[in-house]
């Protein structure tokens, strides 16, 4: 297979975690770094053809590529012992530890035995020592405890003599401890695992008894949405595999995993042993279903539970017992070296483990003998989310050793250096576009240039403009993500531009060019009266100003994530600049700048490709055989379910959604039909823009499912990030050539940019047009057009825009949305609706008035509000719903209500 190629270059990351190794199915590999073919020349090439030659190219060996976990020791416990299965939690901002079991007389070998206790202790701060607070109700340990609220469940586990049902919570209110009884278990349950889902408990495995000779294989829920008293468990399908004891459990990605564990199986005199199990499980939350996945390289028996969540796809799973000297207990006593130190990290999206470093070396101050010298991998202890980081309290360090120790864990992601070849690419990109703006500035002429370019734009600079315009950091980063996170099945949201093309084409375009509109509401006034003009012009600005932020905030996201460049002055950069050259350079500036990012983010998109292709065993073909294996090419669900993304969903949404909605009444679209020079000009850029769309989409998909084969066969070049919108910024940072990766970051600055000076400038030609000169005209003191004071109003306006837009993706960064396309999607469907209703109406229904249009308008209202709040309908149906409910109404109205002529 080729080898993974990270060019050498100022991209190294600026401290690797993961080291670089690779894992079989079985037993840790070791793997050489192997040197980088150089791919210079295909490479040059490729970008001849584009015209992005001129980049400075780098070669290099493989590194691993990851983020970094930060280890702090918090005080100690103040029984010199420590414990192993405790109960831990968190309760009115205290960490809290409960229970558990140790040896204080010293091993069974050398006449010990084991104890269970049920001393209570809190640590408020890290800062102070930990305290007694309380007692349980009777010794207990070994079984499962999460953070639920402000309480800290305790579920099952044994004491000395049997396994126990007990559920009890524990609640610090800061003077005393409150213990509250909840539903038992249905069982009796020890040496389980468990993790807590908003108000849902789930749990796993186990044993019902200290003498079963077999495992539990029963999958639990205690549904806590009525609070804890009246909770109730339920039991839910099994994993398809053997029951087990002491596995460990994670939640990432809308999925819980099942890892590990010890199947019990009687030995030669019918008492339990254990067989260690490398096998793994994901139970999808929303299905309620199980799939098998790819287990740990070792077993991991006993780990520290649960898993620690990274990012949005990555679980860290912390030291566990593999095994190897779990028969040898007897004869190494006080020689046992201790639990194996590897950490590893899952990802759900690729499913692939990689090693995650080891768990740090730490010098145990217990009274026994240490066999395994400093390392300190604990075992039987919960993890805890406290004050910013995972905490492991106390645990089981060798058989019967406990340690007092408390041990802090967090997670930094990478960020490779951006590097001065690339800075000077993209500082030299966005100087070019600001000169741009400032060369536009000297031809404006007055506000109809601003506006329209003197209707002179170039039909081909014109249609390359639509397609730039709808081609926002949202498309570029985002459909790439989404076919790297899921599969194809937006493919035909965009195909059915083309079924909405002929439409515009054939009847929009021609109505409004003949009109001679400079907005397409004006149009509405013409054809109803000034208050449907004024509602057009209205739901157009509050969409254009719920967009905004995010098309600038995701290319922001994006290079926060690659380079050492804060977010917030990254959204800053972008958001002065968009605003310069818009309101210097006007519609010209922003056409011919949107030109050379479509040039820069396609040429990108084809070399990360070709890049990918190059580092996959099989090429092209091996991209496509492993993406049809694991269906990341499956592109349509077959069904009629309105819930989903079933393909009659993906159809009627994409063509009311993504093409109706922006093609004909979004004016940063329409304004691209007005400033060519004629009606045929409109119609070629039209096509064109519609055409590049079915290309830029496969090569969009293509690029997503590449991401996701690449970093499936190559794991350890993949750091945990906090957002699938960051995979391919992440890919251009960690695996472009210097230069290319600028061009190609500059790229999404210039998309970012470009959606945000085309809603800024549509504002101010929306304003300025539809507002105040009907306004000015209205008064009868107003009797000449000062077009002067129009172009300082529109260039007024486009700064107030750009910095609300730039204000709004500051507030939008401190957001957790998992998709914002989806969450555009949404936005697009509720406010563009019912536009795109209201003017299909206008275009189609000649018996319509004003009234019947308002009557209409109302209806989508009413029905996107009941849609939205009481349907699980599937947000690609909203513009649906919208549209069609302004349209049905206005045809019926105006077949029953008076016609009436219109007051305008």
């Amino acid at each position: 297979m080729t080898p993974p190629c990270l060019f050498k270059s100022s991209f190294a990351p600026a401290f690797p975690l993961f080291p670089e190794n690779s894992f079989g199915a079985e037993k840790e590999q070791s793997m050489q770094v192997p040197r980088c073919k150089n791919l210079t020349v295909p490479i040059l090439k490729t970008m001849r053809t584009t015209g992005l030659c001129l980049l400075v190219f780098g070669s290099g060996a493989v590194e691993s590529s990851a983020g970094g976990l930060t280890w702090s020791e918090l005080p100690s416990l103040p029984d010199k012992h420590g414990f192993a299965g405790a109960f831990a939690g968190v309760s009115g901002g205290n960490l809290i530890i409960a229970g558990g079991a140790n040896f204080p007389e010293g091993p069974p070998w050398r006449g010990g035995a084991k104890v269970w206790h049920n001393s209570v202790f809190a640590l408020e701060s890290p800062s102070q020592e930990w305290r007694p607070i309380g007692q349980l109700p009777i010794p207990l340990g070994y079984g499962v405890s999460v953070t639920w609220k402000d309480a800290i469940l305790c579920v099952g586990g044994s004491d000395s003599s049997q396994h126990r049902r007990d559920v009890i919570a524990l609640r610090w209110n800061g003077e005393q401890l409150e213990i509250i009884e909840a539903p038992a278990l249905p069982i009796p349950l020890a040496n389980a695992a468990g993790v807590i889902v908003d108000d849902s408990l789930y749990l796993a495995g186990g044993s019902e008894s200290p003498h079963s000779l077999r495992a539990s294989n029963k999958f639990w829920k205690l549904d806590l949405s009525k609070g804890l008293i009246e909770s109730r468990w339920t039991e839910l399908p099994a994993w398809p595999g053997p029951e087990r004891i002491l596995p460990a459990m994670a939640v990432q990605n809308g999925k819980i995993l099942l890892v590990s564990g010890a199947r019990l199986v009687p030995d030669n005199e019918s008492k339990a042993t254990r067989r260690f199990l490398k096998d793994a499980y994901a139970f999808d939350i929303k299905s309620q279903r199980w799939t098998a996945i790819s287990g740990p390289p070792a077993s991991i028996v006993a780990a520290p539970n649960p898993g620690i969540p990274i990012g949005y796809a990555d679980v860290i799973f912390l030291a566990g017992d593999d095994g190897e000297h779990f028969f040898q207990q007897s004869e190494l006593k006080e020689n046992h070296p201790g639990f194996p130190v590897p950490l590893y990290r899952y990802n759900t999206v690729t499913d692939r483990w990689t090693k995650a470093g080891e768990f740090p070396r730490v010098q145990d101050d217990g009274d026994h003998p240490r066999g395994n010298g400093e390392t300190f991998p604990p075992v039987t202890t919960p993890v805890v989310s406290w004050q910013g980081q995972f905490v492991l309290p106390s645990g089981e360090i060798r058989p019967a050793v406990r340690t007092p120790k408390v041990l802090g864990v967090s997670f930094s992601p990478a960020k490779p250096a951006f590097g001065a070849t690339n800075w000077i690419v993209l500082i030299v990109y966005l100087l070019g576009i600001v000169l741009i703006g400032f060369q536009c500035s000297r031809s404006e002429s007055g506000a109809e240039g601003f506006f329209l370019a003197g209707r002179k734009v170039p039909w081909w600079v014109a249609g390359l403009s639509i397609f730039s315009t709808l081609l926002s950091a949202i498309t570029y980063l985002t459909i790439p993500s989404k076919a790297y996170a899921t599969d194809w099945t937006l493919l035909l949201v965009n195909i059915t531009i083309f079924a909405v093309a002929p439409i515009i084409a054939c009847i929009y375009l021609p109505v409004f060019r003949k009109s001679g509109v400079t907005t397409i509401y004006q149009y509405l006034a013409a054809r109803f009266n000034r208050s449907v003009q004024q509602f057009g012009s209205a739901s157009f600005i509050l969409l254009q100003l719920a967009r905004m932020g995010i098309v600038l905030f995701l290319p922001a996201l994006s290079l926060a994530a690659v380079t050492q460049i804060d977010l917030y002055a990254c959204i800053a950069l972008m958001g002065v600049l968009a605003t310069l050259y818009t309101a210097l350079g006007g519609i010209k500036a922003v056409v011919w700048t949107d030109v050379l990012q479509t040039i820069a983010l396609l040429g990108g998109a084809l070399a990360a490709l070709i890049i990918i292709a190059d580092n996959i065993d099989g090429g092209f073909a091996g991209l496509l055989s492993t993406g049809y294996e694991t269906g990341k090419l499956h592109w349509a669900n077959w069904n009629f379910n309105l819930l989903t993304e079933s393909v009659l969903v993906v159809l009627i949404g994409g063509f009311f959604t993504n093409a109706l909605v922006p093609y004909t009444s979004d004016q940063t679209v329409a304004q691209r039909y007005l400033v060519t020079p004629n009606e045929a000009d409109a119609r070629r850029s039209l096509w064109l823009g519609a055409t590049m769309t079915i290309p830029a989409t496969f090569l969009f998909l293509l690029l997503g499912t590449g991401l996701f084969v690449f970093y499936r066969t190559h794991p350890e070049l993949l750091t945990p990030l906090e957002t699938s919108d960051q995979i391919l910024a992440w890919f251009i940072a960690d695996q472009m050539p210097a230069g290319l990766a600028g061009l190609v970051i500059a790229g999404l600055f210039a998309a970012s940019m470009s959606s945000l000076d085309s809603s800024m400038h549509s504002i101010a030609t929306t304003v300025v047009t539809d507002w105040w000169k009907p306004a000015y005209k209205s008064n009868p003191k107003n009797k000449t057009t000062n077009e002067t004071l129009w172009l300082r109003r529109a260039r007024r306006i486009t700064f107030l825009a750009g910095s609300f837009g730039t204000v709004s993706a500051l507030a939008i960064a401190g957001m957790e949305i998992q998709f914002l396309w989806n969450f555009t999607l949404k936005m697009m469907g509720l406010l563009g609706g019912t536009l795109a209703g209201v003017m299909a109406v206008g275009m189609f229904l000649p018996k319509a008035k004003a009234r019947h249009v308002w009557a209409g308008i109302g209806a989508s209202i009413a029905t996107l509000i009941l849609v939205k709040f009481f349907t699980p309908i599937h947000s690609l149906l909203y513009a649906f719903f919208g549209a069609t409910s302004v349209i049905l109404v206005a045809a019926a109205s105006s077949l029953y209500l008076p016609q009436k002529t219109d007051v305008r």
